[in-house]
């Protein structure tokens, strides 16, 4: 049944090694059973999981969709389902959720369109290089150097049944609007497909972060005079890395936060306040961060020296 499509597709996938066993995240989507279908044709042993978010109506039924097309590949399939309270920054909530109830690094149908989605949303967001370099192509990520088109007529091929989500039309998502606004409002003015550009620098930016990272990892974040002393990028990188592993939430400091590390790293405050209600303080030449104010009292005690 496999499409003539799928070998020059894989040539450009990033699948594990056949035989490797591959959780896939699949919505029911095109790009989601693209991914599926390429993975069990570069040889991977793969479980498709399906999360149900219980947010519209008939939402349980798209479980039926993805276990159908597992049967018809040959994988295996779990359904999931998670609770999302209607609300503020639903979106983000929601994939949150998702990723806590799927397997650690499962691979998800995020395409080249995708990407470069994700570094415009990051760009308006006010990002750094970091989230200006987008997703990483490999296991996590196979189908990354793919166009969406691209999945849905490798999809349409094999005859398999899709999801359609209504809420990839709605406006009030900023992903939304940079889709079907921003990017064919762009491509129009530069008179060219952007999405090529625009993965291109990410993959540039990528290479770039990944050296910083590399450099910046011999840096002791809670060495003031060293990290004073430091190339700001690299000690800017030691401070992010330091701040989101001690918040547990994987997520790093904002841009301000870091700075208010440095200024008290440099001497100019005696300790600061960052976002997650942390104190981080100098004391001979060593920084130290522990619990303190709340944390929208994110403030700094100006005129501090050692």
């Amino acid at each position: 049944m496999l499409s003539g499509l799928v070998a020059p597709m894989l040539a450009r996938c990033t699948f594990p090694s056949r035989g490797a066993l591959l959780a896939c995240a699949v919505s029911g989507g095109a790009d989601s059973l693209a991914m599926l279908v390429l993975a069990v044709s570069a040889g991977c042993r793969v479980t498709a999981y399906h999360v149900d978010h219980g947010l519209r109506r008939g939402s349980a039924d798209e479980a039926d969709v993805v276990a159908e097309a597992a049967e018809r590949l040959r994988a295996d399939f779990v359904a999931l389902s998670v609770e999302c309270a209607l609300g503020p920054n639903l979106e983000a909530r929601a994939r949150d959720a998702r990723f806590a109830a799927l397997p650690r690094g499962a691979a998800t149908g995020h395409t080249a369109d995708d990407q470069a989605e994700t570094v415009l949303v990051n760009l308006l967001r006010g990002a750094g290089p970091t989230g200006l370099a987008g997703m990483r192509p490999g296991t996590r990520h196979p189908i990354l150097r793919l166009r969406r088109r691209e999945t849905r007529r490798l999809v349409e091929s094999v005859g398999l049944a899709v999801v359609e989500d209504p809420s990839n039309g709605d406006p009030l998502h900023l992903r939304n609007r940079i889709r079907h606004e921003l990017l064919p409002l762009a491509d129009e003015i530069a008179r060219r497909d952007l999405v090529p550009v625009v993965t291109r620098q990410a993959a540039l930016l990528a290479d770039d972060v990944d050296l910083l990272e590399e450099l910046s990892s011999a840096l002791d974040p809670t060495d003031a005079r060293a990290l004073a002393s430091a190339p700001v990028p690299l000690a800017r990188r030691a401070v992010r890395r330091w701040m989101r592993d001690l918040s547990g939430t994987g997520y790093p400091p904002d841009a301000a936060a870091v700075e208010r590390v440095l200024a008290v790293a440099r001497g100019e405050t005696l300790a600061c306040e960052v976002t997650g209600g942390l104190r981080v303080r100098r004391s001979r030449g060593v920084l130290s961060a522990e619990p303190g104010f709340p944390p929208d009292g994110e403030v700094g005690v100006p005129g501090a020296h050692e």
